[in-house]
């Protein structure tokens, strides 16, 4: 069973990815057989021309550890700042790249420093993974005032905010054993 909170921040001080730093260990701690990664979009240089990669090895040799962990995921989240009213292009470009998410169970999490959490960049999110045939999690996790919710460490600030939290990873991990059975009926959960 794999995870991969996929994060689109190309900030080099991105704050968002410190929510994907602390759902990572949440994560992992409510699923311990699992394998939760952080695809961190900063690591890489996503060229922006319009190819597929195979898990074959043609892809260019430093992408070839993304490559491979996008293949073996059995589900996502895809993490990402509102970026001028939407999600960010690192994160639509990387997706673009690889085949449809058939049947796999994808959250959202979005994140601003505004009232609005970024919820203008999960509603177009919605239709960028129906778009790629993904399963979408009903409950998405909203990060509004993001610097009043975690702190350069990736700690959780605000404990109220634990509640969204909690309810977000338990519907989008009950959607991701589900699937995961579906779709490995010779394995169990």
């Amino acid at each position: 069973m794999v995870i991969t909170i996929i994060s689109g921040s190309q900030a080099a001080k991105s704050a968002s990815i410190r929510i994907g730093i602390f759902l990572r260990t949440y994560i992992q701690a409510c699923l311990p057989d699992a394998e939760v990664n952080l695809l961190d979009c900063r690591q890489y240089q996503i060229p922006l021309d319009d190819v597929s990669y195979k898990n074959d090895g043609s892809a260019p040799e430093q992408l070839l550890p993304m490559v491979d962990l996008f293949y073996r995921s059995d589900g996502f989240i895809l993490l990402s700042p509102e970026y001028n009213g939407s999600y960010t292009p690192a994160l639509k470009n990387l997706l673009n790249h690889f085949p449809k998410l058939n049947h796999k169970p994808c959250g959202i999490v979005t994140a601003s420093d505004g009232a609005l959490g970024g919820m203008r960049a999960a509603q177009q999110l919605q239709q960028l993974i129906g778009a790629h045939f993904g399963i979408l999690s009903p409950y998405m996790l909203i990060v509004p005032h993001l610097h009043t919710r975690f702190d350069e460490n990736a700690g959780l600030i605000d404990p109220s905010f634990k509640l969204g939290i909690d309810r977000f990873v338990e519907e989008y991990l009950w959607l991701f054993k589900v699937l995961y059975k579906a779709n490995h009926t010779d394995q169990p959960v």
